[in-house]
């Protein structure tokens, strides 16, 4: 089969793009655990068991890249091992951290792999060993040689739970020569917004292919942690039972903790006993993260040392969650939370979570990635944008000693997220149409 000149050309720099990761590649087979078997499934090479259970069944294949995906990806998991009983379901994801929280919530599927290398010989070696009935993208996972030789096969494709930001749709508008192209192979798109669908269509996609579903997000359990299992994570973390506040800041990013620490100086000054729990986007910063806070005179200790059992100070502030797939139930926990990547210029990250649990939100004036989601809790009052450091302090201190506007928060939140749930219905419903038309052609 004839390849386009534009494939040819994304083959040969992404295979420059790897050679230039090859010394680091080098490093991390060397040094770093289950790096080899991972290499190993991204060129089609599964193990023997896996391979065993998934191999030519004919499985209904989800593609989750990493964490967020796979959060999305769980309720729609769970719906579709109710609805087809007896199918192989098999998800993949790209990253480490993606692949142990698949581990970790993804209970119903028959297999959990590393998605291939997108280089021909490697996705096709790996569509031959597995031979799916149909491929399930969750949000925004555009791979072009996957989706060409899927399309080769006969493959239908589907987008669950769309998600594209303005960020990505510029720079894919930047290629939608090539990118009409790759979306012209997937069958039908599920998109979370009338924003999402706005942006795929305009860097390629047939719009008579595009519906809006919903956000799958909103019909995560996440929300539902009884008040033991509260207690038990106010033990493990070493905070006594009403202690209060307990201040939340989730997936944050370089340059936010310093405003973080700053707040809960002032926070602490008005209430003593308020305790800190900061989740950093990336956890290899938990050290750097710790020490900043010691220079704020705010004792941290980590939550993987408490885990391990390791010796930590009789007293402290707050805890680091350096730890996977913890923070979208620990935020259950929280009297105030705030969203990271929002001080930071990032776009923002799930404020959902805390959403689910009816938390007061705060968030910093960058959530370009979470417009309708924001959009939807901020008209209600339920998150709160600040945009200075100063602002920050006197909002948290505001929500903190007004008990009515608490409360008003907390159940905007419940509301909005009752209001919003049914997206993996409406995905599932779109997936029956595909598997009756393959049924159909048999």
């Amino acid at each position: 089969m004839r390849i386009n000149p534009i494939y040819w050309l994304y083959n040969i720099l992404l295979v420059m793009y790897w050679a230039t990761l090859f010394p680091i590649l080098i490093y991390r087979l060397i040094k770093e655990e289950g790096f080899y078997q991972r290499i190993k499934q991204s060129i089609g090479y599964l193990p023997d068991d896996l391979k065993e259970k998934i191999s030519n069944r004919h499985a209904i294949w989800l593609h989750a890249a990493s964490v967020g995906e796979i959060v999305a990806a769980s309720p729609i998991i769970r719906e579709m091992r109710k609805k087809y009983p007896d199918e192989v379901l098999i998800v993949s994801v790209v990253t480490a951290t993606g692949f142990r929280m698949a581990h970790q919530i993804i209970e119903g599927a028959d297999g959990i792999l590393f998605f291939p290398l997108d280089l021909p010989y490697f996705t096709n070696r790996i569509l031959n060993i597995v031979k799916p009935k149909i491929i399930l993208l969750v949000e925004t996972e555009i791979w072009p040689n996957f989706l060409r030789i899927a399309e080769r096969k006969h493959i239908p494709v589907m987008m669950m739970n769309g998600r594209i930001s303005q960020r990505s749709a510029i720079r894919y508008r930047m290629i939608s020569f090539f990118t009409k192209r790759v979306l012209s192979s997937i069958r039908i798109f599920c998109m979370q917004s009338h924003i999402d669908a706005g942006y795929i269509i305009s860097i390629g996609a047939d719009p008579t292919k595009v519906i809006i579903t919903g956000n799958t997000k909103y019909d995560q359990t996440y929300g539902i942690v009884t008040k033991a299992e509260k207690k038990e994570f106010l033990h493990e973390l070493g905070f006594e039972e009403g202690t209060y506040p307990i201040i939340i800041a989730g997936s944050t990013h370089k340059g936010e903790n310093g405003t973080v620490y700053n707040a809960f100086g002032e926070i602490k000054r008005r209430f003593p006993y308020a305790r800190l729990i900061i989740a950093p986007r990336y956890i290899y910063q938990a050290d750097l993260i710790c020490e900043e806070g010691a220079n704020h005179q705010i004792g941290m200790v980590k939550r993987s040392d408490m885990q391990a059992k390791k010796p930590i100070p009789v007293k402290y502030d707050g805890v680091i969650l350096d730890t996977i797939g913890e923070l979208g139930r620990v935020y259950s926990v929280g009297d105030l939370i705030f969203v990271g990547g929002s001080l930071a210029k990032i776009g923002g990250h799930n404020i959902l979570e805390p959403a689910a649990h009816g938390k007061p939100i705060i968030v910093g004036p960058y959530m370009f990635n979470f417009e309708e989601i924001f959009e939807l809790l901020s008209k209600r009052g339920a998150c709160v944008m600040v945009k200075s450091e100063k602002e920050f302090i006197d909002t948290c201190m505001d929500i903190l000693t007004n008990t009515s506007r608490a409360e008003a928060m907390k159940r905007s939140c419940i509301e909005v997220v009752m209001e919003n749930q049914g997206a993996t219905e409406k995905n599932l419903t779109e997936l029956q149409k595909l598997l009756d038309e393959i049924q159909m052609r048999r």
